[in-house]
């Protein structure tokens, strides 16, 4: 059984910044995703251009690989890392928008944390971006999908999870 423990606690139970100096740098990777759920209209509006505020998925996409590279600065447990590469992509369904954020570095600890953070922020940009046009949209469903690298390997998401169809076609 693998240890439980949280590792961001002293033997005290004081919050500290986990030791990787011992670790190994590896190639390390992490997909997390989420959506925004809005009215049909909103969608297509977004995907014709036409949101007054600009280009919503090119704004969300900048402000998702920004957000990636300050995470450290945002979470304070979190180590700064030099982050080799973040890409977002985007599926526009007819009620909500999907972000996929993946993160990839080489480095001694891994890039969940930068790539929740990439996908986080470039959600509430198209929410920022939109709330114009649509008051009711909602954020959901934020999750990390899939890591690789370091000790513990691999691990993916069953697509079960979250209700999500597990779909990997995420081109815009």
């Amino acid at each position: 059984m693998p240890d439980r423990r949280l590792t961001h606690l002293d033997p005290l139970g004081r919050a500290r910044m986990v030791d990787v100096t011992p670790k190994d740098p590896s190639h390390r990777r992490a997909v997390a995703r989420g959506r925004v759920f809005m009215s049909p209209e909103t969608t297509a509006l977004v995907a014709r251009g036409a949101v007054a505020k600009g280009d919503v998925l090119a704004v969300a996409r900048v402000a998702g690989i920004q957000a990636a590279k300050r995470t450290s600065d945002l979470i304070p447990l979190c180590h700064p890392l030099l982050v080799g590469s973040v890409l977002v992509n985007f599926r526009i369904e007819d009620s909500f928008i999907e972000v996929e954020a993946q993160v990839e570095t080489f480095d001694r600890t891994g890039v969940e944390m930068e790539a929740l953070t990439a996908c986080t922020t470039a959600l509430l940009t198209v929410y920022d971006m939109c709330k114009s046009a649509d008051r009711a949209m909602v954020i959901g469903d934020v999750a990390l999908w899939e890591k690789t690298g370091g000790r513990s390997g691999t691990w993916r998401r069953d697509p079960r999870d979250l209700g999500g169809d597990g779909g990997d076609g995420l081109g815009a």
